[in-house]
């Protein structure tokens, strides 16, 4: 119900998206219930959607908060480097959760720039 509130949308709604899913064959729309595993996934799923986007949304306004004019081309940003990797607590704080993402986006950069210049010397060649 928290969760369902902070969204701006009724608990029940929250609920069914989470446990059914939608199958529309022609004009037809069936409500199928989900496994308790598919379920999870799915849960699994906003969540991961909801850090990211308050992440990045976190991330964009402390730059522009942090820069004159609000203009983010002419200066500085911020980046998070935890150069020890993962680390496994208990209770993960939202802070080691912005590092680990961090980590996550360095780590799929790094992987798509080696790719690409492989890529392009194999192509060279």
């Amino acid at each position: 119900q928290e969760l369902a509130s902070l969204m701006g949308i009724a608990a029940k709604d929250l609920q069914t998206t989470l446990t059914t899913r939608l199958v529309k064959v022609r004009k037809e729309s069936t409500t199928v219930p989900l496994t308790a595993e598919f379920a999870k996934d799915s849960a699994d799923a906003l969540a991961k959607q909801l850090y990211d986007r308050i992440f990045l949304w976190l991330v964009r306004n402390i730059n522009k908060a942090t820069t004159a004019g609000g203009d983010l081309g002419s200066y500085g940003h911020i980046g998070l480097l935890d150069i020890f990797g993962f680390e496994s607590f208990p209770v993960n704080s939202f802070e080691q959760l912005c590092i680990n993402f961090a980590n996550e986006k360095l780590q799929a950069k790094f992987t798509k720039d080696v790719f690409v210049s492989v890529y392009a010397e194999y192509k060279d060649e």
